[in-house]
């Protein structure tokens, strides 16, 4: 599946609520990968050092379901063992500025 497969739709009416956004993200390690894949390309050992407080198997499901929701992409390569790369797609890409923005609240308010 390709980055060209991802066409941003354009609303006509934008609802009230933000389940369908906290529904794509899921839980809560997802802004934590989100976070380390705005700087680029990891392979699945980079995030789990990067974020040593997920257990391998929350990290797994956290990009599954991030693959799933069409946030990421994952890359296999045909290497022993085999290589895997997560990289964000643009719909994960457009997330950044909604990111930085509760980055800023948080900082202000907490």
């Amino acid at each position: 599946m390709g980055a060209s497969n991802y066409v941003p739709k354009m609303p006509e009416h934008i609802e009230c609520n933000i389940e369908r956004t906290l529904d794509v993200l899921g839980g809560k390690w997802a802004f934590l990968v989100l976070r380390e894949l705005f700087c680029g390309t990891k392979r699945f050992g980079e995030l789990q050092r990067l974020i040593p407080s997920v257990s391998p198997r929350a990290l797994t499901s956290t990009l599954r379901h991030l693959e799933e929701k069409g946030v990421l992409e994952r890359h296999v390569f045909p290497t022993v063992p085999v290589t895997v790369e997560y990289t964000l797609t643009p719909k994960g890409q457009d997330l950044h500025q909604i990111l930085k923005e509760m980055k800023l609240w948080s900082a202000k308010w907490t």
